[in-house]
């Protein structure tokens, strides 16, 4: 299964990732610019907490998950809150949040479950709610040189996704940045109403 070597990266290496230096994503303002205050917002992949932090700070009803048991300990040392343990594909949740937060997580659910898990999404939203997502762009699955998997997709391939599943406004933009392996990376945002 292509996550085993991701989800022991993460496992093992918790701390250093949960601690680094980093800037919060430049959406994050624009995304919470588009809910009512104190909405109520799902994080997928909460890494180290930070995102979450400065929406809880903002006065925002942020329930923070991740799928490594030692990044959500980091994230709840951070934030001082319970983080849920969970994989995407375990999310059951029925018209409950406002907005999901899912910045780089949904990168590494493979090809085959994105639709499943966009599903999920969709669902866990309220009629209207947004969902932010960002990927590393590509053409073909893969892995990285920490042996983390990502799925790699296309702009287009994205589009046609979110589209056939019946979401509207979809916003998808494509910028060049980096990550934590330091290697310059094509990122992929997509903003998408339920």
């Amino acid at each position: 299964m292509p996550l085993d070597r991701t989800s022991a990266f993460y496992e093992e290496n918790a701390e250093t990732y949960a601690k680094r230096v980093r800037s919060l994503p430049k959406q994050l303002n624009a995304f919470l610019a588009g809910l009512a205050p104190g909405a109520a917002i799902l994080e997928l992949g909460c890494g180290g907490g930070q995102d979450s932090a400065y929406m809880l700070a903002h006065g925002f009803d942020v329930t923070p998950t991740d799928g490594s048991t030692e990044l959500a300990r980091q994230a709840e040392a951070l934030i001082g809150r319970p983080v849920r343990v969970m994989l995407f594909q375990e999310l059951d949740a029925d018209s409950a949040f406002d907005g999901v937060w899912a910045h780089a997580s949904l990168l590494h659910v493979p090809r085959s479950e994105l639709p499943d898990v966009f599903a999920r999404i969709r669902r866990a939203l309220r009629t209207g709610g947004i969902i932010h997502a960002t990927f590393k762009a590509g053409e073909a699955e893969g892995h990285d040189g920490f042996g983390r998997y990502y799925n790699y997709p296309s702009a287009d391939g994205l589009l046609a996704l979110l589209t056939k599943s019946g979401w509207r406004d979809i916003t998808i933009e494509e910028n060049d940045g980096g990550g934590y392996d330091r290697e310059p990376t094509r990122w992929i945002t997509v903003m998408a109403h339920r």
